[in-house]
């Protein structure tokens, strides 16, 4: 692929990794990702970001169909993480640039991750201008999002934002821009991505967008580090409209039902869960956490407003999936849900109340009490599961309502 056109003397020049399929090692990316890198030239001829080690003959292929990399004058690195600076050693080996941006939280983790012995770092404040001949750089902090290195690249005159980690989606495909793309796909992508990565830091995306909106700053051009660039209005509008949407979490109605199973018992009462749910008018997901990734519940979770977990008891405890579901969900702190436990058991049956204390922890509003199957489940206790798919579902209703 070549080097592609976003305006005139700026050119992506990043990676497309087609077979990826385990973002970080804690997502899925059924799509493939990239790994985007930017090329500005100017008077001083700025690289924003790098790219995975991996990728790194490709960076500098593309690199070289602009211009010899040796004249490369300045390296940006908005973030440190190594898909994004994984090949920093070698590029500034090929480049020898006069100076390397970063932020000084950036400055740490470089020095951490590489020997950085003899390199023209310099640190960059939030707010701090840089001239490159025709065109000025503004540097933002965006401590968080979704480390505490980030900072993103606003080019003025252009109106381009190199956005670091903010904004992307994992989509590996020919097309380089969003409006080149199916859009149902395109949304499906920016929810997974969201939900499994930068949703623990909601409070500060709405920050940010609020911060963009008082400084009056206007676009053109959105660049990821990850996915599809928006260039056109309607889509730019779209993107901080999603952003917003997912940020701020509004009540949605639809539920996700997770479960995991040693002999089929908690599936079927799954299921019966379910079917309370169908009979308030209630759609849902069912996952089975033995043959799902724990990222798919966060992935569903981008349209559900409410969480129903269940379990079979193994050693005093839930199965070990849902013990994995529950850690993830737990650490990617989601809002606005209601939700409820129930589970099979054979000896002693702790896991309904294990999981019904775990989702009190975690915010969620539990609207009716762990329902237990012991082996069966009996007529009795699928009632029982069909009335608390019932409970839930109208208390979502009612939320969604109010």
């Amino acid at each position: 692929m070549k080097p592609v056109l976003l305006k005139n003397d700026i050119y992506w020049v990043g990676a497309v990794d087609y077979n990826l399929r385990n973002f970080h090692r804690y997502s899925r990316s059924p799509q493939g990702s990239t790994y985007n890198a930017y090329i500005v030239k100017d008077q001083k001829n700025v690289l924003f970001d790098t790219v995975d080690e991996e990728y790194c003959d490709e960076l500098l292929k593309r690199i070289s169909e602009i211009m010899d990399p040796a004249e490369i004058d300045y390296i940006v690195c908005n973030h440190m993480e190594k898909d994004h600076a994984g090949s920093i050693e070698r590029i500034v080996e090929v480049c020898r640039p006069e100076k390397i941006f970063c932020s000084a939280m950036g400055e740490k983790s470089m020095k951490a991750q590489f020997n950085t012995e003899g390199w023209p770092i310099q640190v960059v404040k939030d707010g701090e201008r840089l001239n490159i001949g025709k065109r000025n750089i503004t540097f933002l902090e965006t401590r968080m999002l979704h480390w505490p290195d980030s900072m993103v690249s606003y080019l003025e005159e252009d109106k381009v934002l190199f956005s670091n980690d903010a904004f992307g989606q994992n989509v590996a495909t020919s097309s380089r821009f969003v409006d080149e793309y199916d859009s149902t796909l395109l949304s499906h992508a920016m929810k997974d991505y969201y939900y499994n990565i930068i949703l623990p830091y909601s409070p500060l995306v709405l920050k940010t967008v609020e911060r963009i909106g008082k400084l009056g700053l206007q676009f053109d051009i959105i660049a990821p580090d990850h996915g599809l660039i928006f260039r056109t209005q309607d889509d730019i509008k779209f993107l901080f409209d999603t952003y917003v949407e997912m940020a701020t979490q509004p009540y949605k109605l639809r539920a996700v039902i997770a479960f995991e199973s040693l002999w089929g018992a908690t599936k079927k009462m799954a299921y019966a869960v379910g079917d309370g749910l169908q009979s308030v008018g209630v759609p849902f997901t069912i996952i089975d956490a033995q043959e799902n990734h724990c990222s798919m519940v966060m992935n569903e979770l981008a349209d559900s407003s409410a969480l129903i977990l269940g379990s079979s008891t193994r050693n005093n405890m839930p199965l070990v999936n849902m013990l994995g579901v529950i850690a993830n969900v737990k650490g990617l702190k989601p809002k606005n849900l209601v939700g409820a436990a129930f589970g099979s058991y054979g000896w002693s049956g702790e896991s309904p109340k294990m999981i019904n204390d775990e989702l009190v922890a975690m915010g969620v509003e539990v609207v009716a009490e762990p329902v237990k199957a012991y082996f069966g489940p009996n007529e009795a206790e699928l009632k029982a599961c069909f009335e608390l798919g019932q409970k839930v579902g109208l208390a979502l209703k009612e939320k969604v309502n109010a």
